[in-house]
């Protein structure tokens, strides 16, 4: 019998690639904690926590007991007309966490759709009013996901451009810097006296797709603060930010201001099985309850609540606020710094960054997002032996909690060498 990967080309349509371009899937047979193995039986460790989920390690055995006994009693069920006790405690558990506004839990079964939620629930909120807002604020290179209206609200036209004249209508405003923000609130005010902005959704601190662009928090409070002021609501996308990476539970902790609607996944279930969450503040509920039918929120999936991703989610946040974890993100992020002192001066380096655990380089070099020297760059770390996903030009590490030190140098060393290449 073939391989793996030569069996993959017969029928297999993989994301995010064009296979004129790139025909060869790399097969993975096992991963534990950090380390993936291949076919052949090489390792790599997973310096990016497989798109930012794996958080505490490939096939964590704590997290895998859980789900294992819940498995043993209740493994799906339909979630509108019925409940379980693995979400009631989830929405309990996650509400512990959250920033203190949060009141209410909406289940979907990955990051878009969570995205796709606090839109809807940001439209209709208004709606539901009486209120005609039909206009969505977003920052410029945003990326909040791939159905249709996570795409509206997103800015990368990589991903977008065969479907940018069917999306919802959108304004955007740049990033808050320290520099641009006095600027960036008068647009935003000027934008706002029309009174048909029904919602800003954004992603906290960082923006993953954006190549780990990070911007200011006291910036992004006052974006919020003025949003506030006329009534628009809130939405952060906490997908990727969301259970510890930027140092604190959510990159929301480090803003005054706190949103209306929190999205949430990836690291949500640990990586174990897919699940999407939307909370909102009981101001936001409010506007749904009602005596008549249309004023709810119709949206459903499937697996919307399934107790398995319940059980995953609560085996994770519970090692989320464990001593070991929390000591770990500490380290992780102390070796970071580092790092950082020794390669920020490189002259191959263009600028570094860093928020909690994720960590970014620019290279000073043109290079397209998925281009050939990109590919270069990734096949030379995958040689070493490290699963690093570079974002064009910016190298980026959002590696497990469980990551040891020796592991971590070995990311590392790969980094400086792949310098030398370039």
């Amino acid at each position: 019998m073939k391989n793996i990967s030569e069996r993959d080309k017969k029928h297999i349509w993989h994301p995010l690639t064009q296979h004129k371009l790139h025909d060869s899937m790399l097969a993975i047979t096992k991963a534990k904690g950090c380390v993936l193995t291949d076919e052949e039986g090489k390792e790599y460790i997973d310096g990016i926590s497989s798109w930012y989920t794996s958080v505490y390690g490939h096939c964590n055995d704590f997290i895998l007991g859980r789900v294992q006994a819940q498995m043993q009693q209740l493994d799906q069920i339909v979630f509108s007309g019925f409940t379980h006790e693995p979400a009631v405690k989830l929405s309990e558990e996650l509400i512990k966490i959250l920033p203190e506004n949060q009141e209410k839990i909406f289940f979907s079964d990955n990051g878009s759709t969570s995205t796709e939620i606090g839109i809807k629930m940001a439209l209709q909120y208004h709606f539901n009013r009486g209120e005609k807002r039909n206009v969505l604020l977003a920052f410029e290179d945003a990326f909040h996901g791939d159905t249709f209206g996570a795409m509206s609200v997103s800015g990368l036209s990589v991903y977008n451009g065969p479907f940018e004249d069917f999306f919802i209508e959108v304004e955007r405003i740049a990033p808050p810097t320290k520099e641009n923000i006095s600027n960036t609130l008068d647009q935003l005010e000027e934008l706002l006296k029309n009174n048909n902005v029904a919602g800003f959704i954004y992603e906290p601190l960082i923006q993953g797709a954006a190549a780990m662009q990070m911007h200011d928090a006291d910036g992004l409070n006052e974006i919020l603060k003025l949003l506030k002021k006329y009534g628009v609501i809130t939405v952060a996308d906490e997908v990727m930010t969301g259970f510890g990476k930027t140092g604190k539970y959510f990159a929301s902790d480090y803003i005054t201001t706190k949103p209306d609607v929190i999205c949430m996944s990836k690291a949500l279930t640990a990586g174990l099985v897919p699940m999407g969450a939307t909370s909102c503040t009981q101001n936001v509920y409010d506007a749904f309850y009602s005596g008549e039918i249309s004023k709810g929120l119709f949206h459903g999936h499937t697996y919307t609540g399934n107790p398995l991703a319940c059980a995953a989610a609560l085996a994770g946040i519970e090692l989320l606020k464990s001593k070991e974890i929390q000591d770990n993100i500490q380290r992780i992020m102390a070796s970071h710094k580092k790092f950082n002192a020794e390669i920020k001066e490189h002259p191959k380096v263009l600028q570094t960054r860093q928020t909690g655990i994720i960590y970014a380089l620019d290279l000073n070099v043109e290079m397209e997002r998925y281009g050939s020297l990109r590919d270069k760059l990734m096949k030379h770390f995958m040689d070493d032996g490290v699963f690093l996903r570079p974002l064009g030009s910016t190298i980026y590490i959002s590696a497990p909690y469980v990551i040891t030190e020796q592991q971590l140098q070995k990311i590392y060393d790969s980094i400086r060498s792949v310098l030398e290449l370039i």
